[in-house]
């Protein structure tokens, strides 16, 4: 792990069309993992389009690091369900931080930079890292990697960057 350079908060959304893994549907939860890092959010109960709404706090250190997430089917008997897995390249979003200090950006709702989906990251579709109320924030929906089907909605904040 590198320096610290900042904190990140991750707000798990929502997901969407999540597969079946009990009888006509499941219990989903989220497992957050950056580094050795790791978060969880709460279970929701037989439901495929999960609101989760839940924040978690991270620290970020450069050169930044993969987010991952995996989805899992809370089961009572046997071991959880795995639903798919998900990763998003935090680079952009760290560069985006640094470039927006040094131009001195400071007008409200700045498009710092357009992402779009490829190897390194699981987006479902084209993610812009724009500057809002005085942080760097990022709104992904992430295409779940080993499924047949979902996304998960995550909506990222990059706060106190360091000025390395």
């Amino acid at each position: 792990m590198g320096d610290k350079c900042g904190q990140l908060k991750v707000r798990v959304v929502q997901g969407r069309r999540l597969v079946i893994r009990d009888f006509n549907s499941s219990d989903p939860y989220v497992i957050l993992k950056l580094g050795n890092q790791t978060a969880r959010t709460k279970v929701k109960n037989s439901c495929l389009n999960p609101v989760w709404n839940e924040e978690f706090d991270f620290s970020i250190s450069e050169p930044a690091e993969l987010l991952k997430l995996e989805v899992f089917d809370k089961d009572r008997f046997k071991a959880d369900d795995k639903m798919g897995n998900a990763h998003l390249s935090l680079q952009p979003l760290v560069a985006s931080g640094r470039l927006r200090k040094i131009l001195g950006v400071t007008s409200e709702g700045t498009t710092l930079r357009k992402v779009i989906p490829e190897s390194d990251n699981c987006l479902a579709a084209d993610s812009s890292i724009n500057w809002v109320n005085g942080e760097v924030v990022q709104d992904v929906w992430l295409r779940l990697c080993d499924v047949d089907s979902g996304d998960i909605e995550l909506k990222i904040k990059l706060i106190n960057l360091s000025s390395k």
